[in-house]
C-alpha cells in the first residue's frame, strides 16, 4: 500500500467565489438544523461551528429554508463574533411558511426574505446570496434583478444561483454577474457534467458543489435505510430505498476498498476527487462531527494520486448508481440538466 503525502504537496489552490477567496473545502451548514433527522442541540452545534473556524474554514453556507429560519439564526448567534474573518453564504427563494417548503421567486418576496436573513445572521450584508430554487412562475429575469437591487442597496455582495442549468445560468447571467453556482456534485451525481460545469468556468463562476459526501453514503458510517427517523428527507430519494440501495452499496464497497489501498478514507477520496475536477470547484460538506469536520478538512493536505481518483470515478457514477438523485415530484421542481439512470 502506498499512502498518499501529506506534507501539503498537493494542497489546492485557494478557490474564488466572486470578489473572494476560499480554501476549497467549505462547511454547508444544513444538517445542523434541517433534512437528516433529529438536528443535534444548539450547544452541539455551536461548538462544530466554532471548530470550523479554529480550523480555518472561512466559507460558512446557510439557508432561509433550514430550519425555517432557524439554521440563519444559529449561524448568525454563533458566528457574529467572527464576521470579519468568514465568507457568509445564504438563500432565497425556497422558505418555510405555515410549516410548509414554498418555492417563492417574487421581487417582493426576495427583498423581504433578505431583510429577515439579514436580522437573523445578525450582519448588514451577506456576502454571497444565492437564488434557492427556480421559480417557474416567476421568469429567472425577474428574480434576479430583485436580487441586484440588493447588491446596489449594500445588503448583498454577490449573487448566486442555486440547482439551474446551464442555460438558466446564462440568462440570470445577463441581468447581473454570478459569482457561484451551487449544484448537487459527487461520485454519484455527476449533473453539472452535463452543462454547469463547463458553462461556470467559461463565465469565471465558482462551482460550489453541495452533498459531496453524497448525503453521508461516502462516509465511514453509510446510513442505514431502516433506521433513518421519519422526517429524513433520504427516505424518499430512490437511491436510499430498499429495492436499490443494497447494490448502491455494494458499489461503495468496491470504492472504499480503493481508498482503504490509497491509504486514505472514503470521504477523503470521494471529497477530494470533486475537487480535483476543475480549479473552480469548491465543496461544502456538512457534518454533525467535530472529527468528521476535520476528516474533510484533511483534504486540502492529501495528495491522492489521478490514477486513484479516476478509478473511483468509474466505479460509481451517473451510469453505475443505482436510482434517481430525486423522486419524480420534487425532480419535477428542479432545473438542473438530469443524469442517473432511475433503476
Amino acid at each position: 500500500m502506498t499512502a498518499p503525502t501529506s506534507t501539503g504537496a498537493g494542497r489546492p489552490a485557494p478557490r474564488r467565489i466572486g470578489p473572494f477567496e476560499v480554501p476549497a473545502v467549505g462547511l454547508g451548514c444544513m444538517n445542523l438544523s434541517h433534512a437528516y433527522g433529529v438536528p443535534p442541540t444548539p450547544e452541539a452545534a455551536e461548538r462544530l461551528l466554532l471548530t470550523a473556524v479554529e480550523e480555518g474554514v472561512t466559507h460558512f453556507d446557510t439557508a432561509a429554508l433550514y430550519g425555517f429560519g432557524t439554521n440563519e439564526e444559529l449561524v448568525g448567534r454563533v458566528l457574529a463574533g467572527h464576521r470579519d474573518r468568514i465568507v457568509l453564504a445564504s438563500k432565497c427563494g425556497m422558505t418555510g411558511v405555515d410549516g410548509k417548503r414554498v418555492i417563492d421567486g417574487r421581487p417582493e418576496t426576495i427583498r423581504r426574505t433578505a431583510d429577515e436573513a439579514l436580522a437573523r445572521l445578525r450582519t448588514d450584508v451577506i456576502d454571497v446570496y444565492y437564488l434557492h430554487r427556480l421559480d417557474r412562475k416567476v421568469p429567472v429575469e425577474e428574480s434576479v434583478g430583485a436580487m441586484a437591487e440588493l447588491v446596489t442597496a449594500g445588503k448583498v455582495r454577490a449573487l448566486g444561483m442555486s440547482e439551474v442549468s446551464a442555460v438558466t445560468l446564462r440568462r440570470a447571467h445577463a441581468v447581473h454577474p454570478i459569482a457561484a453556482l451551487q449544484n448537487e456534485y459527487s461520485l454519484w451525481t455527476r449533473n453539472p457534467e452535463r452543462g454547469t460545469l463547463s458553462a461556470t468556468r467559461e463565465l469565471g463562476v465558482a462551482l460550489v458543489a453541495f452533498s459531496p459526501l453524497a448525503r453521508g453514503f461516502l462516509t465511514s458510517a453509510p446510513p442505514d435505510f431502516g433506521a433513518l427517523p421519519a422526517g429524513d428527507i433520504r427516505r424518499s430519494m430512490p437511491r436510499f430505498d430498499a429495492d436499490r440501495y443494497p447494490a448502491n452499496l455494494t458499489l461503495r464497497r468496491e470504492v472504499e476498498r480503493i481508498a482503504d489501498d490509497a491509504g486514505v478514507t472514503l470521504a477523503q477520496l470521494a471529497l477530494a476527487w470533486v475537487v480535483s475536477q476543475e480549479p473552480h470547484v469548491v465543496v461544502i460538506p456538512g457534518t454533525r462531527s467535530v472529527p468528521h469536520l476535520r476528516e474533510n478538512l484533511s483534504v486540502l493536505d492529501l495528495a491522492i494520486p489521478g490514477e486513484v481518483l479516476a478509478a473511483a470515478g468509474r466505479v460509481l457514477n451517473d451510469g453505475t448508481v443505482h436510482g434517481a438523485r430525486y423522486h419524480e415530484a420534487t425532480l419535477a421542481e428542479i432545473d438542473t440538466e438530469r443524469c442517473g439512470r432511475a433503476g
